[in-house]
């Protein structure tokens, strides 16, 4: 396997939040229900915004955004609750068209800002 992209992002919690506050529906546009709640409860602002920093990262490592919806790349939990990429749609075809057989990704959160990056492996 040989590494076709990398990707990071920085988000700002304090401008994320007044983003949410501000736009009526973003929430549920940038993310799909099951990404909004875990173990049975609703994510914090921290948690969201590196889901969308995560989701940013990744359209740096796919090298691609063109018909990207942001419900196409959906983040799902492990088990032990490990953050994976679920692609569909447009990010699915651009990850098959470029050999992407794997991505990674690590997202966290502290002093008021959520990070994350994604590494995307090719066969």
């Amino acid at each position: 396997m040989s590494i076709a992209g990398i990707g990071v992002d920085v988000v700002d919690l304090a401008r994320f939040e007044r983003a949410l506050a501000r736009t009526p529906g973003l929430r549920e546009r940038l993310f799909a229900e099951s990404e909004l709640v875990a173990r049975g409860r609703e994510l914090p602002l921290r948690s969201l915004a590196g889901r969308f920093a995560a989701k940013e990262a990744l359209m740096k490592a796919l090298g691609d955004t063109e018909g990207i919806r942001w419900h196409d790349m959906r983040i799902v939990s492990d088990a032990e609750g490990d953050p994976a990429f679920e692609l569909a749609g447009a990010a699915a075809a651009i990850a098959a068209r470029r050999g992407i057989t794997a991505v990674h990704v690590s997202m966290s959160h502290d002093a008021g800002v959520a990070v994350a990056q994604v590494i995307a492996e090719a066969t």
